[in-house]
C-alpha cells in the first residue's frame, strides 16, 4: 500500500511542531488533547452562559426599554429617509450630524411619537439649540406633507396612546426593514 507522508503541523495546544499520525490530528500528545478538550468545553459553557444571559435580558426588558430602542431605530430611519432633504425648520442643507426632529413632542403627544408625518430631519442647531425652531417648522411642515396631512396631525395629537411591548417589537422590525430598504 502506498501511504501518504504527512507534513509537520503545529500543535493547537502547545504550538510545538509534530508529525501527525493521520490528517485529523491537531495536537501532539494525549496531554495536549485533554487540555484542548477542556478549552473547548470551557468555550461551550461560556457560550451557553452568554445565551442564557441574552435570554434573561430579553425577558426582563421593560416597556420603556422597548420605547427607547424603537425610538433609536425610528430616528435612524427618519435621518436616512430625509438625508437628501433640507432642514425642516431653517431650510438649510443638512450636513454632518442632524436629528430627527418631532413637530409635536414625544412627551406631550405620545400618539405621534412614531408618526412619520410628525418627524423630519432637522439640523442640530434648530432641533437642539432652538428647541425645534417651531415657528419655522410650523410654516414648512404643511408645505412638505400637505395641508390635509398637517390637519390630520393637529386633529389627532391629543389621542391617548400607550404602546405595548408587542407593538413596539413590531415597530422595531418594521423600521429595521425600512432601513434595510433605504441602505440597499
Amino acid at each position: 500500500m502506498n501511504q501518504k507522508v504527512l507534513k509537520e503541523k503545529k500543535c493547537r495546544n502547545c504550538e510545538q511542531k509534530f508529525k501527525p499520525v493521520n490528517s485529523t490530528n491537531t495536537v501532539c500528545s494525549l496531554n495536549c488533547a485533554i487540555a484542548q478538550s477542556k478549552i473547548k468545553q470551557a468555550e461551550k459553557e461560556k457560550k451557553e452562559i452568554k445565551e442564557k444571559h441574552k435570554e434573561y435580558r430579553e425577558k426582563t426588558k421593560t416597556n420603556s426599554d422597548y420605547i427607547k430602542i424603537t425610538q433609536q431605530i425610528f430616528n435612524k430611519y427618519i435621518r436616512l429617509r430625509d438625508q437628501n432633504e433640507k432642514c425642516i425648520s431653517c431650510d438649510n442643507k443638512l450636513t454632518g450630524k442632524y436629528d430627527a426632529g418631532h413637530y409635536f413632542s414625544c412627551g406631550a403627544y405620545p400618539a405621534l411619537r412614531f408618526n412619520e408625518m410628525n418627524v423630519h430631519a432637522s439640523c442640530v442647531r434648530c432641533n437642539q439649540h432652538l428647541h425645534g425652531n417651531i415657528s419655522e417648522y410650523t410654516i414648512r411642515l404643511p408645505q412638505r406633507i400637505g395641508a390635509e396631512a398637517y390637519q390630520h396631525l393637529v386633529d389627532n395629537r391629543n389621542q391617548p396612546r400607550k404602546y405595548t411591548s408587542e407593538e413596539l417589537k413590531e415597530l422595531i422590525s418594521i423600521y429595521k426593514e425600512k432601513i434595510k430598504e433605504l441602505t440597499k
